[in-house]
């Protein structure tokens, strides 16, 4: 059986919305007409998506499933669309992923000066879909931090950055100014036995709220720094490493040559 990208997209509005009139309203469609299409992807799919009531809906087990699945979906017949156009076009176009914290800016700007002919977008990536993100080609190259799936890919280092914990402004290990592992005995670390955030921004709400502490990298702490949170070096932590990556099989020209500038222009920034 094969999916329906225009159901995927109204299932996704529903679930996102959790209401069918809301939803009808942003698709720009009658809610009858909303209702049968959901209807017939649950029969396609041969079980239930949504609980319904008079008021709300709410997505089933399957139904959180698809959201999560569909968004990757559409986000790659997203991809799949634009690089057919720019084919149309006769032009090279380029997609830069990264993950949150880096910044490729610099190896833009270097490359758009040798390459002024090349379009490039920029696609920011959550953590979970760095690596998948080049498989499935909405991004040619990533700036990416590991850990992740490298099978298939090419990848090039480029430096490592510090771990950090992020605590709440109020926690009693804010006024210390460095930590070791020990220090964090019997913390709720967010994303090992605790609650795992799908974002960064929502682990570090989780962490404001005193949820939980997190462990990040330097860089998302600077970068996402805010009055209510506050974020120390933990001294016996291991690194995170950085690289540039790419699948292994792609043979544009440009994509290599964007590589081999952004390796030199990024290498030691961190």
């Amino acid at each position: 059986m094969d999916l329906d990208l225009r159901k995927l997209r109204y299932f996704v509005a529903v679930a996102e919305l959790e209401h069918f009139g809301r939803a009808a309203d942003r698709l720009h469609i009658a809610q009858p007409v909303l209702s049968r299409q959901i209807r017939a992807l649950e029969q396609e799919l041969g079980c239930a998506l949504l609980e319904r009531t008079t008021r709300s809906v709410r997505l089933t087990p399957a139904g959180e499933q698809l959201q999560k699945d569909a968004l990757d979906v559409l986000a790659a017949a997203r991809a799949a669309t634009r690089r057919v156009h720019s084919a149309a076009r006769g032009a090279h176009r380029l997609v830069v992923g990264f993950t949150p914290g880096l910044s490729v800016s610099t190896a833009v700007r270097a490359f758009a000066h040798e390459h002024p002919g090349v379009e490039i977008e920029l696609l920011r990536l959550n953590w979970y879909e760095q690596a998948e993100a080049l498989r499935d080609g909405r991004a040619d190259v990533g700036y990416l931090r590991h850990p992740f799936d490298a099978d298939g890919l090419h990848t090039v280092p480029i430096g490592s950055e510090p771990k950090v914990v992020c605590l709440p402004a109020v926690h009693p290990l804010a006024s210390r100014r460095r930590l070791a592992h020990a220090d964090l005995d019997g913390e709720a670390i967010l994303g090992g036995e605790r609650r795992c955030a799908a974002t960064i921004e929502e682990k570090l709400e989780l962490v404001a709220a005193g949820v939980g502490i997190a462990l990040v990298p330097r860089s998302v702490a600077r970068y996402y720094s805010r009055p209510d949170l506050v974020h120390r070096s933990v001294t016996d932590a291991v690194s995170y490493e950085t690289c540039l990556a790419v699948v292994e099989d792609r043979r544009q020209q440009h994509l290599w040559d964007f590589l081999a500038v952004a390796a030199q222009a990024l290498t030691g920034r961190l």
